[in-house]
Protein backbone atom coordinates (compact mmCIF):
# COMPACT_ATOMS: atom_id res chain seq x y z
CA UNK A 1 0.00 0.00 0.00
CA UNK A 2 0.88 3.65 0.06
CA UNK A 3 3.23 5.21 1.59
CA UNK A 4 3.09 9.39 2.61
CA UNK A 5 6.24 10.91 4.10
CA UNK A 6 5.71 14.32 5.33
CA UNK A 7 8.64 16.69 6.31
CA UNK A 8 6.90 17.93 9.94
CA UNK A 9 4.07 16.47 12.37
CA UNK A 10 2.04 19.62 11.65
CA UNK A 11 1.60 19.62 7.63
CA UNK A 12 1.01 15.17 8.32
CA UNK A 13 -1.50 16.07 10.93
CA UNK A 14 -2.98 18.85 8.25
CA UNK A 15 -3.53 16.41 5.41
CA UNK A 16 -4.17 13.75 7.33
CA UNK A 17 -7.13 14.96 9.26
CA UNK A 18 -8.44 16.30 5.83
CA UNK A 19 -8.04 12.51 4.08
CA UNK A 20 -9.92 11.23 7.24
CA UNK A 21 -12.95 13.61 6.91
CA UNK A 22 -13.08 12.96 3.41
CA UNK A 23 -13.12 9.29 4.14
CA UNK A 24 -16.14 9.23 6.50
CA UNK A 25 -18.40 11.85 4.56
CA UNK A 26 -17.85 10.03 1.26
CA UNK A 27 -18.76 6.48 3.98
CA UNK A 28 -21.91 8.41 5.12
CA UNK A 29 -22.70 9.78 1.88
CA UNK A 30 -22.48 6.20 0.57
CA UNK A 31 -23.94 4.32 3.25
CA UNK A 32 -25.88 6.10 6.08
CA UNK A 33 -23.22 6.20 8.97
CA UNK A 34 -19.09 5.26 9.32
CA UNK A 35 -17.25 4.10 11.76
CA UNK A 36 -13.49 5.45 12.79
CA UNK A 37 -11.29 3.56 15.03
CA UNK A 38 -8.45 5.64 16.51
CA UNK A 39 -5.43 4.93 18.92
CA UNK A 40 -4.28 6.47 21.95
CA UNK A 41 -1.16 8.07 23.30
CA UNK A 42 0.74 11.41 22.71
CA UNK A 43 0.77 11.22 18.60
CA UNK A 44 -2.96 11.61 17.72
CA UNK A 45 -3.65 14.71 19.89
CA UNK A 46 -3.13 17.40 17.35
CA UNK A 47 -4.54 14.99 14.62
CA UNK A 48 -7.71 14.72 16.70
CA UNK A 49 -7.47 18.82 17.44
CA UNK A 50 -7.90 19.22 14.21
CA UNK A 51 -10.66 16.82 13.43
CA UNK A 52 -12.44 18.13 16.16
CA UNK A 53 -13.33 21.16 14.24
CA UNK A 54 -13.89 19.61 10.56
CA UNK A 55 -17.69 20.14 9.47
CA UNK A 56 -19.03 16.61 8.42
CA UNK A 57 -22.35 14.65 9.54
CA UNK A 58 -20.69 13.43 12.87
CA UNK A 59 -24.18 12.68 14.16
CA UNK A 60 -23.52 9.28 11.76
CA UNK A 61 -20.32 8.37 12.81
CA UNK A 62 -19.32 6.00 15.76
CA UNK A 63 -16.02 6.48 16.84
CA UNK A 64 -14.11 3.58 18.89
CA UNK A 65 -10.68 2.74 20.20
CA UNK A 66 -8.22 0.20 18.92
CA UNK A 67 -7.11 -0.36 22.48
CA UNK A 68 -7.70 1.08 26.04
CA UNK A 69 -5.67 0.55 28.91
CA UNK A 70 -7.90 -1.38 32.19
CA UNK A 71 -8.20 1.79 34.16
CA UNK A 72 -10.75 4.12 34.88
CA UNK A 73 -12.24 6.52 33.05
CA UNK A 74 -11.20 9.47 35.56
CA UNK A 75 -7.72 7.66 35.35
CA UNK A 76 -4.74 9.83 33.19
CA UNK A 77 -4.01 6.85 31.20
CA UNK A 78 -7.87 6.32 30.08
CA UNK A 79 -7.37 6.45 26.09
CA UNK A 80 -11.66 7.31 26.27
CA UNK A 81 -10.99 10.19 28.52
CA UNK A 82 -7.98 11.47 25.66
CA UNK A 83 -10.72 10.93 23.11
CA UNK A 84 -13.23 12.60 24.50
CA UNK A 85 -11.34 15.52 25.59
CA UNK A 86 -9.30 15.76 22.35
CA UNK A 87 -11.76 14.95 19.48
CA UNK A 88 -15.33 14.78 20.81
CA UNK A 89 -16.06 18.30 21.02
CA UNK A 90 -16.57 21.31 18.73
CA UNK A 91 -18.11 19.89 15.42
CA UNK A 92 -17.46 16.57 16.57
CA UNK A 93 -19.54 16.32 19.70
CA UNK A 94 -22.08 14.15 18.23
CA UNK A 95 -20.39 11.64 17.16
CA UNK A 96 -21.33 8.20 19.18
CA UNK A 97 -18.48 6.75 21.39
CA UNK A 98 -18.38 3.18 21.46
CA UNK A 99 -15.98 2.53 25.01
CA UNK A 100 -13.75 -0.56 25.22
CA UNK A 101 -14.64 -0.65 28.83
CA UNK A 102 -18.35 -0.62 29.54
CA UNK A 103 -18.20 -2.91 32.57
CA UNK A 104 -14.74 -1.54 34.32
CA UNK A 105 -14.11 -3.01 36.87
CA UNK A 106 -15.69 -6.50 35.91
CA UNK A 107 -13.04 -7.71 33.02
CA UNK A 108 -14.68 -11.07 32.42
CA UNK A 109 -18.00 -9.64 31.91
CA UNK A 110 -16.40 -6.36 29.62
CA UNK A 111 -14.92 -8.38 27.17
CA UNK A 112 -17.59 -10.22 26.71
CA UNK A 113 -19.90 -6.74 26.47
CA UNK A 114 -17.08 -5.45 23.56
CA UNK A 115 -16.69 -8.22 21.70
CA UNK A 116 -20.62 -8.76 21.20
CA UNK A 117 -20.25 -5.13 20.17
CA UNK A 118 -18.07 -4.72 18.22
CA UNK A 119 -19.22 -8.25 16.50
CA UNK A 120 -22.30 -6.48 15.26
CA UNK A 121 -20.39 -3.76 13.98
CA UNK A 122 -19.58 -3.76 10.35
CA UNK A 123 -16.79 -3.37 8.78
CA UNK A 124 -14.73 -0.22 9.46
CA UNK A 125 -14.47 2.90 7.39
CA UNK A 126 -11.06 3.73 8.24
CA UNK A 127 -8.59 2.69 11.33
CA UNK A 128 -6.06 4.87 12.62
CA UNK A 129 -3.00 3.09 14.37
CA UNK A 130 0.19 4.35 16.10
CA UNK A 131 2.94 2.45 16.84
CA UNK A 132 5.06 1.98 19.89
CA UNK A 133 9.11 1.90 19.44
CA UNK A 134 8.71 -1.70 20.42
CA UNK A 135 6.89 -2.25 17.10
CA UNK A 136 3.71 -2.93 18.96
CA UNK A 137 0.72 -1.76 17.66
CA UNK A 138 -3.03 -1.33 19.32
CA UNK A 139 -2.27 -3.07 22.51
CA UNK A 140 -0.54 -6.36 20.56
CA UNK A 141 2.55 -6.33 22.22
CA UNK A 142 5.66 -8.75 21.58
CA UNK A 143 6.21 -9.25 24.93
CA UNK A 144 2.48 -9.97 26.08
CA UNK A 145 1.77 -13.66 26.53
CA UNK A 146 -1.86 -13.20 24.91
CA UNK A 147 0.11 -12.18 21.55
CA UNK A 148 -0.35 -15.39 19.78
CA UNK A 149 -3.80 -15.11 20.70
CA UNK A 150 -4.47 -11.53 19.46
CA UNK A 151 -2.99 -12.75 15.97
CA UNK A 152 -4.78 -15.80 15.76
CA UNK A 153 -8.19 -15.11 17.33
CA UNK A 154 -11.75 -14.67 15.13
CA UNK A 155 -12.85 -13.15 18.06
CA UNK A 156 -12.82 -8.98 17.85
CA UNK A 157 -11.09 -8.12 21.19
CA UNK A 158 -9.23 -9.76 23.97
CA UNK A 159 -7.32 -8.62 27.06
CA UNK A 160 -3.68 -8.16 27.23
CA UNK A 161 -1.02 -8.02 29.57
CA UNK A 162 2.47 -6.60 28.25
CA UNK A 163 5.09 -6.87 30.64
CA UNK A 164 7.31 -3.57 29.21
CA UNK A 165 4.17 -1.20 29.61
CA UNK A 166 1.75 -0.21 32.62
CA UNK A 167 -1.52 -1.79 33.14
CA UNK A 168 -3.42 -4.44 31.51
CA UNK A 169 -5.10 -3.91 27.72
CA UNK A 170 -8.36 -4.47 26.32
CA UNK A 171 -7.54 -4.66 22.05
CA UNK A 172 -9.13 -5.22 19.07
CA UNK A 173 -7.56 -8.33 17.61
CA UNK A 174 -5.32 -8.61 14.25
CA UNK A 175 -8.39 -9.98 12.59
CA UNK A 176 -11.08 -7.31 13.63
CA UNK A 177 -8.51 -4.74 12.83
CA UNK A 178 -8.43 -5.94 9.26
CA UNK A 179 -11.61 -6.11 8.82
CA UNK A 180 -11.79 -2.19 7.50
CA UNK A 181 -12.49 -0.44 4.45
CA UNK A 182 -9.33 1.86 4.81
CA UNK A 183 -6.49 1.30 7.60
CA UNK A 184 -3.91 3.98 8.19
CA UNK A 185 -0.66 3.95 10.09
CA UNK A 186 -0.01 7.49 11.64
CA UNK A 187 4.04 7.96 12.54
CA UNK A 188 6.12 10.61 14.08
CA UNK A 189 9.57 11.18 14.01
CA UNK A 190 12.95 9.63 12.44
CA UNK A 191 12.90 7.02 15.50
CA UNK A 192 10.15 5.52 14.66
CA UNK A 193 10.99 5.40 11.17
CA UNK A 194 13.79 3.59 11.99
CA UNK A 195 11.66 1.20 14.03
CA UNK A 196 9.17 0.80 11.48
CA UNK A 197 11.90 -0.04 8.54
CA UNK A 198 13.14 -2.71 10.81
CA UNK A 199 9.68 -4.38 11.29
CA UNK A 200 9.44 -4.17 7.68
CA UNK A 201 12.80 -6.08 7.59
CA UNK A 202 11.78 -8.33 10.37
CA UNK A 203 8.42 -9.39 8.44
CA UNK A 204 7.44 -11.78 11.66
CA UNK A 205 4.58 -10.19 13.81
CA UNK A 206 5.73 -12.51 16.74
CA UNK A 207 8.34 -10.25 16.84
CA UNK A 208 6.95 -6.34 15.47
CA UNK A 209 3.23 -7.48 15.45
CA UNK A 210 3.12 -3.74 13.44
CA UNK A 211 4.31 -5.75 10.24
CA UNK A 212 0.52 -7.72 10.17
CA UNK A 213 -0.71 -4.48 9.30
CA UNK A 214 1.94 -2.61 7.08
CA UNK A 215 3.76 -4.17 3.68
CA UNK A 216 4.73 -6.07 2.32
CA UNK A 217 2.34 -8.38 4.27
CA UNK A 218 -0.39 -6.30 5.44
CA UNK A 219 -2.63 -3.51 3.59
CA UNK A 220 -2.10 -0.19 5.87
CA UNK A 221 -1.24 2.52 4.58
CA UNK A 222 1.66 4.72 6.68
CA UNK A 223 1.21 7.85 7.00
CA UNK A 224 4.35 9.51 8.29
CA UNK A 225 6.70 12.54 9.33
CA UNK A 226 10.51 13.35 10.01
Amino acid sequence: MSNTLFNSAQALDSALADTVMTTLCDAVAERGKATLVVSGGSTPKALFNLLSTKAGPWDAITVTLADERWVGLDHEDSNEAMVRRELLKDQAASATFLSLTPAFPDSESNIGQVCEQLEQLPPYDLVLLGMGGDMHTASLFPCAAELAVGLSTGAPALMTHPTSAPHSRVSQSLARLLKTRRGIVHIVGESKLDVLAAARATSDPTIAPISAFVEPAGPFEVWASR
